[in-house]
């Protein structure tokens, strides 16, 4: 897994990740085996800054249906909270790149 694209899978845009990103801190949806290390030096290569902390959560999946035959369930995910130091920003992901 030292590829970082396998490792970054996507941003995650929401309301609070928006509320987040204000005060330096973005949010990535990373693969389940990923470690706060790695997570450090994907973001570092993929967009050329320099990261101070990475905090990460696993995510359990939701049962969709009632339990049936026909239920199922979404699949379990982990997502990074990267803070970046102060003056950097990914300028991909701000809205006035």
């Amino acid at each position: 897994m030292k590829d970082p694209y396998q490792i970054i899978q996507l941003p995650l845009v929401t309301e609070k990740s928006s509320i987040l990103r204000s005060e330096g801190v973005y949010v990535f949806r990373v693969h389940p085996k990923a470690t706060k290390p790695t997570i450090r030096s994907a973001v570092e290569r993929l967009f050329s800054v320099k990261v101070l902390a990475v905090n990460t959560v696993s995510v359990r999946g939701k049962v969709r249906g009632r339990l049936t035959a026909h239920s199922g369930a979404t699949g379990h995910w982990k997502k990074a909270y990267v803070r970046l130091a102060p003056g950097e920003k990914i300028k991909l992901l701000e809205e006035n790149a």
